[in-house]
Order: C-alpha cells, then sequence, then structure tokens
C-alpha cells in the first residue's frame, strides 16, 4: 500500500480513452486532489516549441524540463504563463510523444508526480505510466480502455491517424511504455457511463 497517508488512485490509459472525466469525476467523489500528468508533459512540449528547441535534441529538451516551472491543476500555468488551451492544440499534441519518451525528461516528471502526491497526502493521477512507474504502490490502479473508432471520436480534433500514431508511440518507447499495470482494473470507458465506472470503482475502495 501508499505510504503518503491519504488515498491513492492511478489511473492509465491511451488517448481518448477517458481519463480525464473519469478522474474529475471521481476526484469528486472521494474528495481529493487531481493530477493530470499529460498536461505535465505537454507543457514541457509547449516550452520546447516555444523556445525554438529542436524535439530531437534529447539533452536541450532535458534541460527545459528541469527548468521549467508548471502548476497543473484547473488551470495550467507555466513559468507564469496560462497555456491550459495552448498545450492541446495540434502542435503540441503532434509533439508530446516524442518529448514523453526522453528518458532524461521522464525521469523530472516522474520525481515531480511523485512530489505533488506526497504534498496531497495521496490523489487521482492520470496518465501513461502511473499505476506501473509512478506509483506502483498505489491503494487502487485502473486500465481505461475504449474501441479505436470511440477514442478517436472523442479526439476529433485531433484525427484518428494521429491517435493511432501517438498509441503507437506511447505503447513502444524505451521509458515507461504506455501499458496495462500488474493489478490495475481493465475498464471499457465505451461500454459504461462515468457514473457507473465511479459506482464500481468505490466499490472497490
Amino acid at each position: 500500500m501508499n505510504d503518503t497517508g491519504g488515498v491513492v488512485v492511478a489511473i492509465d490509459g491511451p488517448a481518448g480513452s477517458g481519463k480525464s472525466t473519469l478522474s474529475r469525476a471521481l476526484a469528486d467523489r472521494l474528495g481529493l486532489e487531481r493530477l493530470d500528468t499529460g498536461a505535465m508533459y505537454r507543457s514541457v512540449a509547449w516550452a520546447v516549441l516555444k523556445q525554438g528547441v529542436d524535439p530531437g535534441d534529447a539533452g536541450a529538451v532535458a534541460d527545459v524540463a528541469r527548468d521549467l516551472v508548471v502548476e497543473v491543476g484547473d488551470r495550467v500555468v507555466a513559468d507564469g504563463t496560462d497555456i491550459t488551451d495552448a498545450i492541446r492544440g495540434p502542435e503540441v499534441s503532434a509533439a508530446v510523444s516524442a518529448i514523453a519518451a526522453n528518458p532524461a525528461v521522464r525521469v523530472v516528471m516522474v520525481d515531480r508526480q511523485r512530489q505533488w502526491v506526497a504534498d496531497h497526502s495521496g490523489g487521482v493521477v492520470e496518465g501513461r505510466d502511473i499505476g506501473s512507474v509512478v506509483l506502483p504502490d498505489a491503494d487502487l490502479k485502473l486500465y481505461l480502455d475504449a474501441s479505436p473508432e470511440v477514442r478517436a471520436a472523442r479526439r476529433a480534433e485531433e484525427g484518428a491517424e494521429a491517435v493511432a500514431r501517438r498509441d503507437r508511440l506511447d505503447s513502444t518507447r524505451a521509458a515507461s511504455p504506455l501499458g496495462q499495470p500488474d493489478g490495475a482494473h481493465v475498464i471499457d470507458t465505451g461500454a459504461h457511463s462515468v457514473e457507473e465506472i465511479v459506482d464500481q470503482v468505490m466499490a472497490w475502495l
């Protein structure tokens, strides 16, 4: 079990699987804080693009990640700038998987994510390696999925091809690839309503 003194729920899954929707609903039901780790990696991608750094320059990208001061909550603020909307744009979406595959970036982000959980005495944390790498001792691990058609429809602004590309990159990267964590409950979010899933999760807790 975790040693934060509070409840820790880890939610993983591919793009468009419903992580953000479920994590918000579950955090509300449990009265816990929520952390979207994907927004952290998107923030780094935004900063890399803004500074004109080559996303393929692993060392330079890692330096950006180390120097970036980012706060992720209802709004996402990086170095004092509200980038909540900017990090969901097509340029960041296209770059984020490559940024997230950088092992040095992941070291920085995983450390910050674990510190966030410690500072908040638990929480609902969503991402792609939460139950497997970031918080392997979480009280509850959930792995969300849905059919490619359902997930592509949820990410219509990106397009089915872009979502499939992110799936490939996220699941085949060498550093902390996307995968089903040991002991995770697998949920098809295309087959159940959010309320039904939250009720089931509460029963598991």
